[in-house]
């Protein structure tokens, strides 16, 4: 819900108003006793993000009044002071932060920042794609461009004659920026990309943020609703389809993000970590297992593992034996295949109620965010010295988030190259070589282009191990 305010004109009275506001803030603020109200609540500016490759200057912006039909007039804009600062150096992503008088057009997909202290002819058009993933420039082509154009402060200044469009809504509330688009169906990358760049951008304001989508899809938005409302109390607003002229006190365009499937605490300016960013994902689920606790073998229980299942690449070929091996050692065995993982809501409760997740190397390991604490996360590498890569994606991620890392690493009897290739071949006698020749090789022989074949022998050696590993006498 969306409140308005009406200007009027109260002679007097309004001095004594404004007067009296600081103490009636004061009052909320340390009371509570009145409730929000969507949009237009008092809110304080974002930090800026500080970096050898900002512009930066000073802030001075004051409150103007709201009409109450929602559009601006000239006479009650806001008379600020704006700034823009941006941040081109961070390997995973770009970003902008500002702040003042920030206007925002969707469809045209430009964020016009007026009268702004930072304003340099050079800078004073700035453009970056709003999705984590910078470094790979093919997935990057697929996310639409957002523009900034910072407005000087004089107008006309620098033959700079850009007129910025008027509001036709003003927020109370930070707005911020991303893309929907990029690798949007696989889990890893929603993950990786945009949920938890998300969390690291949006969780401070507690809700009380406002989230623009460009590259817009309704399935998306619809799988990760939960997620969503647990960042903001606002509908994500579709930045493509709507010709509004949204104006906010301040802005972030594009995502805070440190690493693959992770966050460096140092570099978070809140402290935000893997086990908070677990706990945020526990509490927007609503799932009922913080932590694994041993099980007794004398107890009758049996410790939960699922096993994630693929059906195109990277396929375990004899499941069922590895699940009836899995059973034989003593776990409770929950197979999970494609459209099992998919129902989000109704897995994360699936994961979140098991002590282990397995899986052959794939972006269905990261589910183990949903994981209680101290779970453990067994990851089956593939034939093909791929033991580093499948290390970076889904071992190292694993004890920040508090689990534990076990990996089963398939040997040259246990893959379907065996189908393809003689044994006389560099697939087998020196995978390295195929490395050499480049990702696009590693990626059609290794990734996508074997299925594994359990040694079962071996692999029931290696659960018995798991099994001993995580309960008690």
């Amino acid at each position: 819900m969306r409140g308005r305010h009406k200007t009027k004109k109260h002679g007097g009275g309004v001095a004594a108003l404004w007067l009296l506001l600081p103490l009636l803030v004061l009052i909320v603020l340390k009371t509570n006793l009145l409730p929000q109200v969507a949009h237009y609540s008092v809110v304080s500016s974002p930090p800026s993000a500080v970096s050898r490759d900002e512009m930066t200057g000073d802030v001075d912006a004051t409150e103007g009044e709201h009409d109450s039909s929602g559009r601006n007039s000239d006479v009650a804009a806001p008379m600020v002071r704006s700034k823009l600062s941006c941040n081109f150096s961070n390997h995973q992503s770009n970003t902008c932060t500002m702040e003042g008088d920030v206007r925002i057009h969707g469809k045209p997909a430009t964020v016009y920042v007026v009268k702004a202290s930072t304003y340099l002819p050079e800078n004073s058009t700035i453009k970056l794609r709003p999705y984590a993933r910078k470094w790979e420039d093919q997935v990057m082509q697929l996310v639409r461009e957002v523009t900034m154009r910072s407005i000087p402060p004089a107008a006309g200044a620098d033959g700079d004659d850009v007129t910025p469009p008027e509001c036709s809504v003003r927020h109370d509330v930070p707005a911020v920026v991303f893309s929907t688009g990029g690798y949007n169906r696989n889990f890893f990358h929603v993950m990786t990309d945009v949920i938890i760049p998300l969390y690291l951008t949006a969780r401070e304001y507690n809700g009380r943020v406002q989230l623009l989508a460009t590259d817009y899809e309704p399935k998306w938005i619809a799988k990760y609703k939960f997620i969503l409302a647990a960042l903001s109390a606002y509908p994500v607003i579709d930045m493509d389809s709507e010709d509004t002229v949204r104006c906010f006190p301040s802005a972030h365009v594009g995502l805070e993000s440190h690493k693959e499937l992770g966050i460096i605490p140092g570099l978070s300016r809140n402290g935000y970590t893997m086990v908070t960013f677990r706990e945020f994902i526990r509490a927007a689920y609503s799932l009922q297992r913080p932590r694994v606790a041993p099980v007794s073998r004398s107890s009758g229980r049996k410790p939960r593992l699922v096993l994630i299942l693929r059906r195109n690449s990277r396929q375990l070929k004899n499941e069922a034996e590895a699940i009836a091996a899995g059973t034989e050692v003593g776990f409770e065995v929950v197979a999970a295949g494609p459209d099992d993982v998919s129902d989000l809501e109704r897995f994360a409760g699936v994961a979140n109620s098991c002590d282990v997740l397995m899986g052959v190397h794939g972006a269905g390991l990261a589910n183990m965010l949903f994981l209680p604490d101290n779970g453990t996360v067994v990851q089956i590498i593939p034939w093909g010295e791929l033991k580093w890569p499948c290390r970076h994606s889904f071992g190292d991620p694993v004890v920040p988030m508090g689990l534990r890392y076990l990996e089963y690493e398939a040997t040259a009897e246990e893959t379907t190259l065996n189908e393809t290739y003689p044994r006389d071949h560099a697939v087998f006698t020196d995978p390295l070589a195929i490395h050499r020749q480049g990702f696009d090789k590693v990626w059609n022989i290794f990734i996508n282009g074997q299925h594994v074949i359990l040694d079962i022998k071996r692999f029931r050696g290696f659960m018995e191990q798991l099994y001993q590993a995580i309960t008690t006498e």
